[in-house]
């Protein structure tokens, strides 16, 4: 009698459970927009069909609001439309006389393995053999050119507390390996030993690690008043590592090249000059890496990489400049409103800071973010961009999320988190069809990516 006792109890407590699952899972889009976790909580939400760009449902629509790094689909969209599926980022090394020549043109992904050989280190041993093949083992000055972007490597809104992680790194002409160093901090017998990826002496390291028996590591890496010299200082107890964003760029590229020259027996008898000179008709181009556009709007919208999105602003701006040459933040973002003007999204549903969303004074509606979207989806080279995104359950940042079917595979789009900030735009192929979808949140809790997700859902659904 117990035991039946017990089976029926629970029969009804699983059943409970299915039944508030279901009920979950069955709310509209208007119903989950009424769970309000926090008087500060902010939610604004667009949907439209793809095919006619019709909007079907808005909520808080024309709000502007802190996009993050959705502001990554706006700067791709203006990059497709200024440059075209077809770009290249092309890096130049050649020859002038007894100079060593390299032509830096913005690529963000320069020096990525897979792309320009199989480790970050490729295209330096690639233009040593290069020189060896040619009988030349002696080199006056090593001159790089980074003015395709101008000089202003940092944004003035960027959190100054925050430049030197990765996410924060400064943008050049001539960009590496992302601009970043990795550090890995692992316990020697008496102190802790710091390595650096790649090896190399232009970054200046002090060791002030201590070491623990117990306890969690806290270990992190100090810019100091001298350039690329970092204080590593905290506790270790087991290995940690991470990445630290470098200060200028171009010199880090060719400190590198002259270590790896120096290895291979080419001696550098001048020094590393950093001047204009690519228009120079003498120079003897030999080598080229080359960085299809669509890598680059991969690493911005898949993986959220700040430097591809912040390389893309100042290319339109490069290359909508008398002469391919400083490229700026100003002038690119200019390009960038005008393109949305042009989709029809009025003046007052966007401020535009940045590429990347870092800058917290940036401001886009859910509606302008959907537009812009449904003017890609409108041209020929919707696939490029939608290729770009995320798929959910598959890859990029929401590999994660959206894993269950009939979702998995079904969902792409772009994630977005600051502090306070969490957003997700994109697109759903649904069984009613594809719908295209922005939500924006501010000043919820942690909970809000749990609501964003059921948002999506519940669109994909049909639920609104």
């Amino acid at each position: 009698m117990k035991r039946n006792c017990f089976i029926l109890i629970w029969v009804i407590f699983t059943g409970a459970l299915a039944e508030g699952a279901a009920g979950k899972e069955s709310r509209s889009v208007s119903e989950l927009l009424k769970t309000v976790h926090s008087p500060k909580e902010k939610i604004s939400v667009t949907v439209a069909r793809a095919d006619t760009g019709q909007i079907i449902f808005s909520y808080n629509g024309k709000e502007p609001m802190i996009p993050a790094s959705n502001m990554k689909l706006i700067v791709s969209a203006a990059a497709l439309h200024y440059l075209g599926p077809d770009y290249v980022f092309e890096t130049r090394i050649g020859l002038l006389g007894e100079h060593l020549i390299v032509i830096g043109g913005g690529d963000p992904l320069l020096g990525e393995p897979g792309l320009h050989g199989s480790s970050a280190l490729s295209i330096f041993e690639q233009i040593a053999q290069d020189l060896l093949s040619k009988g030349i083992r002696n080199l006056a000055d090593i001159i790089l050119d980074d003015s395709f972007f101008d000089s202003n490597r940092v944004h003035p809104q960027w959190p100054a507390d925050q430049l030197n992680r990765w996410y924060a790194c400064e943008v050049s002409g001539l960009n590496f390996n992302r601009n970043c160093i990795h550090l890995t901090i692992r316990r020697g017998s008496k102190e802790a030993i710091i390595e650096l990826d790649p090896p190399t002496q232009y970054v200046t390291i002090l060791n002030q690690v201590s070491l623990i028996s117990s306890g969690n590591s806290a270990v992190g890496a100090y810019r100091t008043k001298v350039p690329n010299v970092l204080i590593v200082k905290g506790k270790l107890n087991k290995s940690t590592g991470f990445d630290v964003a470098i200060e200028n760029p171009a010199g880090f590229f060719g400190t590198l090249l002259l270590e790896k020259l120096t290895e291979e027996g080419i001696q550098v008898q001048g020094k590393l000059v950093q001047k204009y000179i690519k228009t120079d008709p003498d120079i003897q181009v030999f080598r080229v890496f080359s960085t299809p556009l669509t890598e680059v709007l991969n690493r911005s919208n898949k993986d959220s990489l700040g430097l591809a999105a912040e390389t893309l602003v100042k290319t339109i701006s490069a290359e909508n400049t008398q002469g391919r040459i400083n490229g700026e933040w100003p002038h690119g973002l200019h390009l960038i409103r005008r393109y949305l003007l042009s989709a029809g999204i009025p003046q007052e549903h966007f401020v535009l800071k940045d590429g990347s969303g870092l800058s917290r004074e940036n401001r886009l509606t859910s509606e302008a973010i959907v537009k812009v979207l449904a003017d890609m989806a409108g041209k020929p080279f919707w696939p490029v961009y939608e290729s770009s995104l995320s798929q959910g359950g598959i890859d990029g940042t929401t590999e994660k999320y959206f894993r269950e079917p009939p979702y998995r595979g079904r969902i792409a789009g772009k994630t977005g988190f600051i502090n306070g900030v969490r957003a997700f735009s994109g697109i759903c192929h649904s069984p009613q069809g594809d719908f295209l979808f922005s939500i924006l949140t501010e000043g919820g809790n942690s909970e809000l990516r749990t609501k964003i997700n059921d948002i999506t859902k519940a669109i994909f659904d049909g639920r609104l």
